[in-house]
């Protein structure tokens, strides 16, 4: 799976405006500092995740960011998927018309890392911002695995 800083840095600010905003809004200065991620970068994070209405921004005095809705309503993949970033594990990019091997058609382990994706895809849509701020999600994969095989 290709995860970039985009993605990582999107849910740890986001995970940090759970954690620390409240009902208060937080600049992005300050959220900048405890993660030790660009200002600039954020900035631009958080442009993509107020289009994709995670957040919303206050202005003036003691402005800064609020998330949108509750944490416990906001899933991981609902962010990363708000700052453009793919959750695929494949070379290829499905529904190109170049395949994994150029014109050749898919790899030999497409399936493979495709499936992988949707696992990666499952999961992160499975944890929400509330489990990543209160720290709930060591010892989850096993919890949705179990569940979802219950199910079938």
């Amino acid at each position: 799976m290709k995860l970039t800083t985009k993605g990582r840095y999107a849910v740890m600010a986001m995970a940090d405006l759970a954690r620390n905003g409240g009902d208060k809004p937080l600049s992005l200065a300050e959220i900048a500092e405890r993660q030790e991620i660009s200002l600039s970068y954020l900035e631009q994070l958080f442009a993509k995740l107020r289009k994709g209405g995670l957040v919303r921004s206050v202005r003036g005095p003691g402005g800064g960011y609020l998330l949108s809705r509750g944490a416990d309503s906001v899933r991981i993949s609902d962010i990363i998927l708000a700052v453009d970033e793919p959750i695929r594990a494949t070379r290829c990019t499905p529904g190109s018309p170049l395949s994994c091997q150029g014109n050749k058609g898919r790899c030999m382990t497409h399936d493979l890392w495709e499936e992988l994706s949707n696992h990666i895809h499952l999961f992160l849509s499975a944890v929400t911002l509330a489990d990543v701020a209160t720290h709930q999600v060591l010892g989850m994969s096993g919890v949705i695995y179990r569940s979802a095989t219950v199910a079938q």
